[in-house]
């Protein structure tokens, strides 16, 4: 693999973090030091850790930051539901979210299971077999 760059998690994690960026630039200014910034900074978490750990050179660092990047995913969901309990978001915009965070999730899952552990097997990308 060339770059971290190259890989459709990284990719669609972007475009994650584009749109919850656009999203939250709706959100009301009281909430840019809480929910706003919490949310762009679990969003920008996510193609970071892909990155770094790509960057390592290591499988197991590699799947060690992709773990990484599925719990900082996990933020970004939970934070949009409060969002949209809150009324902040549509519908609509929640459940586009949705869709491309549950897109990514099962990405990155894929990846971690394609990642060789040291014997030179793949792994499941399920808790515990990575």
């Amino acid at each position: 693999m060339a770059s971290y760059r190259d890989l459709i998690a990284w990719k669609k994690a972007i475009e994650l973090v584009t749109e919850i960026y656009r999203t939250t630039a709706k959100f009301p200014k009281d909430e840019l030091y809480a929910l706003t910034a919490q949310l762009r900074r679990a969003s920008v978490s996510v193609p970071s850790n892909i990155a770094e750990g790509q960057a390592h050179y290591s499988n197991a660092d590699f799947r060690r930051y992709l773990r990484h990047a599925r719990g900082s995913l996990a933020e970004v969901e939970t934070q949009i539901t409060i969002a949209h309990n809150l009324n902040y978001t549509s519908t609509e915009n929640a459940a586009e979210l949705g869709k491309r965070i549950d897109e990514l999730s099962r990405i990155l899952a894929g990846l971690l299971a394609s990642i060789p552990d040291k014997l030179g097997t793949r792994n499941s990308g399920l808790r515990g077999n990575v």
